[in-house]
């Protein structure tokens, strides 16, 4: 078989084809302007072009000036300003040059905290406040605690350990209550006041 004229000099010209039937068939499929797909044909043989033996050595440099191409990508970084600090961002067509990490791609945005930490107050404090809470509501979930206590929600935790037990199931799912000792006690102290 030969090529027709090409713009490059150093594409060999002449080949030699050698057909092959064993090989799965396949079909080759089109589809239109209006979305439709349509079968066009089938295969049924396979061709290998092989360049003639005076051509090889040009043939094969050509192979790997392609190869060596293909391996070079071009990437950028931009640098971007903004009110967190300065973040590196890809560029399109940039493939894990800053992460290849795929455990990173996958982490979920972090809980937005507020812009002033939350500073403990005294432990008796803090317990007398939450008895207050309790006796207007029985069931308070962490979020609502926080923010009605402004505390850090771990320390918040520590108390409600020994306070409180927490919900798992039923109506009041994902709730803290009153341990039943302290219920008790405070529903003796609501009477006698």
């Amino acid at each position: 078989m030969e090529m027709a004229a090409t713009e490059t000099s150093h594409v060999p010209k002449s080949y030699s084809l050698n057909m092959f039937k064993d090989f799965v068939p396949m079909c080759v499929f089109s589809e239109t302007n209006q979305g439709r797909v349509g079968t066009e044909g089938k295969v049924e043989h396979k061709f290998d072009m092989k360049p003639h033996e005076e051509n090889i050595e040009e043939y094969g440099r050509l192979c790997r000036e392609r190869t060596n191409k293909s391996m070079i990508k071009n990437r950028q970084i931009q640098v971007i300003d903004n009110d967190r600090g300065v973040h590196m961002r890809p560029m399109p067509g940039m493939v894990g040059l800053i992460s290849s990490n795929t455990k990173d791609k996958k982490k979920t945005a972090p809980v937005k905290q507020s812009d002033m930490k939350r500073t403990r107050r005294d432990r008796g404090e803090l317990e007398d406040i939450m008895f207050k809470l309790f006796e207007s509501q029985p069931n308070w979930a962490l979020k609502q605690l926080v923010k009605e206590t402004d505390q850090p929600a771990q320390f918040l935790k520590e108390i409600l350990n020994e306070l409180c037990v927490y919900n798992k199931r039923g109506t009041n799912q994902g709730t803290y209550e009153l341990k039943p000792e302290y219920k008790k006690s405070v529903e003796d102290t609501g009477a006698d006041q």
